[in-house]
């Protein structure tokens, strides 16, 4: 009976010294845990290239000079820890979900939300491009408005869903006519219209820099793929930035679910996929035209 109540007394004192040190264990796989996760951010470069570190065994997939990848890859950012302003110049009540704010100025009318934040950016390289002729967008009802009849005086005359185009300004192909544009692209698209309009990605290993994650809806939503990498079995790796409402400013968007790739993303079709302050519950991809 002494022996039985020896070791009894004995796994008792084991048991209590190893659950003394469990909090130390704990802490120690949490210190090394952190110590092997890569810090992939650069806090002194101001591109999204150049801010993105890649992870190891893979590289960045080649895109050409002059193209919509390349110009979205080396978008300019501001300097590292910049905050996310909105329209009214007041601080986004969450600063924690971004690792970049784009050099994107933000209207003080409050139209420049999250689908009309990467029109813009879309149209401000086809015209940084002399592709003027291609700017153009369709509005929720489904009628095409296009900077080139703008520019030539034509506005809409919209009774509910009915849109017709008349001649009713003077020719103005300058930029700041541009901008007025935008503002009336702002003001009848949106995320729905976007999503009706452009074509869809259903293969998502042809996902590429320049398509958009999307939820078309009022409310929906939508981020710009701005990055892409590649290891040698395939699986690719993204970069997302978006805007947001209330208007604010554009940013390159922290990955909250899997810090050892952060900011990178894996996407896949329909699955759930968190974006920074918004989830996108049946991801679907779009393509500009």
């Amino acid at each position: 009976m002494k022996k039985i109540l020896l070791v009894i007394l004995a796994l008792v004192v084991v048991g209590a010294f190893a659950y003394q040190f469990k909090p130390v264990k704990e802490s120690v796989e949490i210190i090394s845990s952190a110590i092997k996760t890569p810090d992939l951010v650069n806090k002194d470069s101001l591109t999204i290239q150049s801010r993105v570190n890649i992870p190891v065994g893979f590289k960045r997939v080649e895109y050409a000079k002059g193209s919509f990848q390349e110009y979205l890859r080396n978008y300019e950012l501001k300097p590292f820890g910049s905050k996310i302003i909105n329209y009214d110049d007041s601080q986004y009540f969450w600063q924690s979900g971004h690792v970049g704010v784009l050099e994107i100025p933000v209207p003080k009318n409050g139209l420049q939300q999250c689908a009309d934040a990467l029109i813009r950016v879309r149209s401000e390289y086809l015209w940084d491009n002399n592709r003027k002729d291609e700017i153009g967008f369709n509005f929720t009802s489904g009628h095409y408005c296009s900077w080139s009849k703008y520019a030539e005086g034509y506005r809409p005359k919209i009774d509910g869903n009915k849109v017709s185009f008349h001649k009713t300004a003077a020719k103005d192909h300058s930029k700041t006519n541009f901008y007025k544009y935008l503002n009336l692209i702002y003001t009848y698209s949106g995320t729905l219209s976007l999503y009706n309009e452009l074509p869809k990605i259903n293969d998502v290993s042809k996902l590429q820099i320049g398509d958009m994650l999307i939820k078309g809806g009022t409310p929906g939503h939508i981020a710009i793929i701005c990055d892409e990498i590649v290891n040698e079995t395939g699986d690719k790796l993204f970069l997302l930035f978006q805007g947001n409402t209330p208007a604010q400013s554009v940013h390159l968007v922290k990955n909250l679910e899997d810090s050892t790739i952060s900011p990178w993303y894996k996407l896949e079709k329909d699955a759930v996929i968190p974006v920074s302050n918004y989830t996108f519950y049946d991801s679907k991809f779009v393509r500009f035209k």
